[in-house]
């Protein structure tokens, strides 16, 4: 009898795909096909010439049909406006109705979760009054994917116990995608940063002494504009302040409205480097030496054409910041931070050769050194690549890591592995065979024969797993702790 039909209970919960859930996402007409030119001004010349009456009228069956479906869908309309206002000669003297349409004529509905949501997370929630004894509240982070296969990071609310069980709590009301708040650079990081990217010249320069010279707060169009005549007449000049540009644009902050619960939020793509998704958070809650708590998360942005980790930090669930990770080892999917400092350091897992799970180090969290080999492709549900499941789990016995194998069939299957408590380079012990892999009711989806989780915990001796199913929708699975460890095989 394996493991898994002997100890996991997959539990009667599964989570799917709302297509309800939607954003009012700005909308520029004929970037979704790619034109040469802009349609817009052709549309604000239209929405210019309605009547009065006809515009009213408009605007109040927009509100009546669109407004429930959003938190704040006045504010969004306004927001989409002031970005093709330019085009009207006098836009201060446009009706608020007017602005509301022109708005509209510039905003989609956008389903996040319109194909699927997949490859959870699991931390415990910031909130646990009101629970009986023996619960625990926990939040899920989600992967939804929508229309053009675009990702975003969702959530959801679950209670696990007492004992053995577990529910989701409703997720209700409409979304909001939260507002940009502003994030200042640390200016060494900033020069760090731009040095990696190749950007390390007296262009550069001018504008890292500009910066240094100015008010705490002070942006870069100021330190653009006080650059030198001659060195803005190097041929390259531009180049070289595009890209500075856009690395020092990779810092973002977000923030939620108070009254906004947790399912309604979704972090939405807001940089370059993720413009085709934000996938894969692997949420955990960390604890600094001095015993303050936040919530951190790797997750993987997609461009389109290339992939890179990123880091999402947050104090309560509802500020994030969003900012670059860089060094050898943030190059590719499924880095996973460990939930606290080891002797001293910042340490994540990585696939960094995108088949082999390595262990690397970090002074400050965000700069990461080459990686050490952990666990290569071995067993035979694991021949195609290896790599993680999500933090490691702290239990006295060591570092619980759930791994993922690529088997043949590109079959995912979930295992485990127990690395070394101060020594997690070292592996203490595994478990010979699939803690879970897709039975014959997990098998089909949006990516058939897969079951993924981005990340577990324990909770009164069990082992809680949220994963994905195909890709395309949620489950539960959990095992006591001390079964699991049992099964595990020690390692020379």
């Amino acid at each position: 009898m394996t493991l898994e039909s002997e100890l996991v209970t997959r539990h009667p919960l599964t989570l799917t795909a709302d297509p309800d859930r939607v954003i009012a996402k700005l909308f520029l007409h004929g970037e979704e096909g790619a034109e040469a030119r802009s349609r817009a001004g052709g549309i604000v010349d239209r929405a210019l010439a309605l009547t009065d009456d006809e515009v009213a009228g408009l605007v109040a069956a927009l509100l009546d049909r669109f407004e429930p479906r959003h938190l704040d869908y006045q504010g969004a309309l306004a927001r989409h406006a002031a970005i093709v206002a330019p085009r009207v000669r006098a836009p201060e003297e446009l009706s608020p109705a007017r602005m509301l349409l022109l708005g509209a004529c510039f905003t989609a509905e956008y389903a996040v979760e319109g194909a699927s949501v997949t490859n959870p997370s699991a931390v415990a929630h910031p909130d646990q009054s009101g629970l009986p004894p023996g619960a625990l509240r926990v939040v899920l982070s989600l992967r939804a994917i929508g229309e053009g296969h675009l990702s975003s990071i969702g959530f959801a609310v679950g209670v696990l116990g007492p004992g053995p069980t577990v529910r989701l709590e409703p997720r209700t009301g409409p979304l909001t995608t939260g507002r940009e708040i502003p994030v200042a650079w640390e200016r060494g990081r900033l020069r760090d940063l731009l040095a990696e990217h190749g950007l390390d010249d007296e262009v550069t320069h001018s504008v890292l002494d500009a910066l240094d010279r100015s008010p705490a707060g002070g942006g870069l169009e100021p330190a653009f504009a006080n650059m030198p005549a001659d060195l803005l007449r190097r041929p390259q000049a531009a180049g070289i302040l595009a890209g500075i540009r856009a690395i020092a644009g990779s810092l973002r902050g977000v923030e939620f409205p108070v009254d906004s619960a947790l399912a309604q939020r979704v972090l939405w793509p807001t940089v370059a480097s993720e413009s085709n998704g934000m996938e894969d958070a692997r949420f955990v809650r960390f604890t600094a030496p001095d015993g303050a708590v936040d919530y951190r998360a790797t997750y993987t942005a997609y461009d389109g054409a290339e992939i890179m980790p990123r880091l999402l930090t947050s104090p309560d669930l509802r500020i994030f910041t969003s900012s670059p990770l860089t060094g050898s080892a943030a190059q590719n999917k499924g880095m996973a931070l460990f939930p606290r400092p080891v002797g001293g350091r910042h340490l994540a897992l990585c696939r960094s050769d995108g088949e082999t799970t390595g262990l690397t180090a970090s002074d400050d969290g965000l700069v990461w050194e080459p990686p050490r080999s952990v666990h290569k492709p071995r067993a035979p549900f694991e021949l195609i690549q290896v790599g993680n499941c999500g933090a490691p789990i702290e239990t006295p016995a060591g570092w619980l890591v759930l791994t993922h194998g690529v088997g043949p069939m590109r079959t995912y299957t979930i295992g485990a592995l127990l690395l070394d408590l101060e020594d997690p380079s070292t592996v203490v012990a595994a478990l010979p065979e699939p803690l879970l892999t897709p039975i014959r009711t997990e098998a089909a989806g949006y990516v058939p024969n897969v079951v993924y989780s981005c990340g577990g915990l324990v909770h009164d001796g069990r082992l809680w797993l949220p994963y994905g199913i195909g890709d395309s929708r949620v489950g539960m699975a959990s095992v006591p702790v001390s079964a699991l460890l049992a099964r595990m095989t020690r390692q020379a």
